[in-house]
């Protein structure tokens, strides 16, 4: 498969949850995939690996969570240490996304789509976290000339 069509899986990773997407670079988009618990602040490596055997990517992204002065925050390392145990169990290329604002955003977006559906709060709260992750790799594409345009610039061009 051609760089460009690689299939990437995003993680935005948290001591109780890591919320997963999985994206297309190719078409520069992603989806909410699933929320994986954590166990004593342990990832469930049992269910990455699941995931990586079923979705076979090129390529893992992270997301760093940073103040918004760009300054490092007590989750930093703990990101990062994931991402490095990522790449050193799957033996995967490994990139980091800035996240700030990923799961403000991400709850913004859930609300607008629920509009309050009476879902309950462990839901939301596992949604939260596949968005995010879907927030993040989106992110990353974007910073990466991966975006996609949308059909009113596509109209535009033609």
């Amino acid at each position: 498969m051609t760089e460009s069509g690689r299939t990437l899986l995003g993680f935005d990773y948290g001591t109780k949850h890591i919320g997963v997407a999985v994206g297309q670079e190719l078409t520069g988009t992603s989806t909410p995939l699933t929320t994986l618990p954590c166990r004593n602040e342990n990832p469930d490596w049992d269910a990455i690996t699941l995931l990586i055997e079923d979705w076979r990517p090129a390529a893992l992204v992270v997301g760093i969570p940073l103040n918004m002065d760009g300054t490092e925050q007590p989750m930093t390392e703990s990101a990062r240490r994931f991402a490095r145990r990522l790449e050193g169990r799957y033996r995967l290329p490994v990139y980091h996304a800035d996240e700030r604002l990923s799961s403000v955003e991400a709850g913004h977006l859930l609300r607008e789509t629920a509009a309050d559906s009476g879902t309950r709060r462990s839901r939301r709260r596992r949604e939260l976290d596949e968005v995010a992750a879907h927030l993040i790799l989106q992110t990353w594409f974007s910073q990466n000339g991966r975006e996609v345009a949308s059909p009113r610039d596509a109209a535009e061009e033609s």
